[in-house]
């Protein structure tokens, strides 16, 4: 007769346990990251009304101040992750990258097809998106060797991103946006792996990497599109 001791039922209501421990995370994921479009949605409306700008006096200035008011959020939002203060920091911080949003977006909207573009780019990001959580689901192959790659891929679109702030080259930023396509397709998949296999067990946080991954997808896409299909008529 089989038999099975405590310690193989322990394990058994362990994975149970665990695996719903995981769908609730994945699936408040999900949900946070649908509702921080409406924030950002707004922020580039209010952006592109009030012809809101970091970047209009000096590129170097508002780059910095950028990054210290982004730093922050990302210091409160890691601070308070396990809390609802935690959310509405979030929140706060998409609508904040809606405002940024609003230049590029306005440049577009400005061209005689650009709300096609815009929408072009956001099918193409909700493609992407549904591939890589697709992949991220179902593969049995751990993607998270990836992630230092990534990184290295990242700091340096990063690099070139400030340099041709001064040197204003195209081409450059055609490459530089369409390496950024790839790159945060990749974290996209990486981030959403962890979340589905548990390493990843604060939805906030999850949101957080996942909403940035997005959002650089969608900017990238939409500044390609503005480059190589751009009617300016």
């Amino acid at each position: 007769m089989m038999q099975f001791s405590d310690q193989q039922f322990g394990h058994g209501a362990y994975a149970t346990v665990d695996l719903a421990a995981r769908n609730r995370v994945l699936r408040n994921t999900y949900v946070l990251l649908a509702l921080s479009m409406v924030p950002t949605v707004l922020g580039a409306w209010i952006g592109i009304r009030s012809g809101f700008s970091f970047f209009a006096g000096s590129p170097f200035i508002g780059l910095l101040v950028f990054m210290a008011i982004a730093f922050g959020f990302f210091f409160a939002i890691e601070r308070f992750k396990n809390s609802g203060i935690g959310v509405a920091l979030l929140l706060g911080f998409t609508f904040f990258m809606g405002l940024m949003l609003s230049r590029l977006v306005g440049s577009v909207l400005g061209m005689s097809n650009g709300a096609n573009l815009v929408m072009t780019a956001f099918g193409g990001t909700a493609t992407i998106f549904a591939v890589m959580a697709t992949v991220a689901t179902v593969s049995k192959r751990d993607f998270s060797g990836l992630g230092k790659w990534l990184f290295v891929g990242f700091l340096v679109i990063l690099v070139a991103s400030i340099a041709n702030i001064w040197l204003q080259m195209p081409a450059l930023m055609l490459t530089v946006s369409a390496l950024a396509v790839l790159i945060f397709s990749a974290f996209i998949l990486v981030d959403l792996q962890r979340v589905v296999n548990g390493g990843e067990t604060n939805y906030v946080t999850a949101t957080l990497g996942i909403y940035l991954s997005v959002y650089n997808v969608f900017t990238n896409l939409l500044a390609i599109l503005g480059i190589v299909g751009g009617d300016r008529d």
